[in-house]
């Protein structure tokens, strides 16, 4: 399947992560962004390219735990003649080392019961936010600020299904420091948002 973002022309293989209102919102932002800049959960790469298409000085990882997807990223990459983003796989910050001017991460939000889990472990990673849709999250924000450098800034998407945006922000004030919402697309169901933390 081909995407077009902006300028970016991307080919999404079938066990990668479609890109959608999430990821548009999440790589508009990642495209104001400047330095050393850590895409976790990356996918198509769809955040990390539009960071690094939008300054060729950015120093851009992409990282993701779905070998398919980090496949995906890296054509994508190519396709596009990016050569200042890297991708790589890694479970959150397992394979990541150093600290950054901006982490982003979209990651698995959505409440899932086990009987609802995806039939392949790659596929499931993308959507799997277990029980409360907020696992892999907490995990993330535990760790996150060990690897940002100090007014880095970290940008997660959450949902407002089981008040997913309100408990983003408090995790982050908790783990990182100021966070707020800065941007945000209104569904008939369901908010999505961008939620900002920003380090002291």
């Amino acid at each position: 399947m081909a995407i077009t973002f902006g300028t970016l022309q991307m080919e999404i293989e079938p066990a990668v992560y479609e890109p959608a209102e999430d990821s548009f919102l999440l790589a508009t932002y990642a495209s104001s962004l400047a330095g050393r800049i850590l895409d976790v959960g990356t996918g198509s790469g769809i955040a990390a390219l539009s960071a690094a298409y939008a300054n060729p000085r950015n120093d851009v990882l992409g990282v993701d735990i779905n070998p398919a997807a980090v496949e995906c990223a890296k054509k994508n990459a190519r396709q596009n003649r990016l050569s200042n983003v890297e991708f790589r796989q890694s479970d959150l910050f397992s394979r990541v080392s150093g600290k950054f001017d901006a982490i982003l991460f979209n990651p698995p939000y959505l409440p899932t019961t086990r009987a609802e889990r995806l039939k392949t472990a790659q596929e499931n990673a993308a959507f799997d936010g277990g029980e409360s849709g907020m696992e892999v999250f907490y995990r993330f924000a535990g760790d996150v600020s060990r690897y940002l450098l100090s007014s880095g800034r970290v940008a997660v998407i959450a949902t407002s299904l089981k008040g997913g945006i309100d408990r983003t922000i408090s995790q982050l004030k908790a783990n990182v420091g100021i966070a707020e919402v800065v941007a945000q697309e209104d569904f008939f169901f369901e908010k999505i948002a961008l939620v900002e933390a920003i380090m002291p």
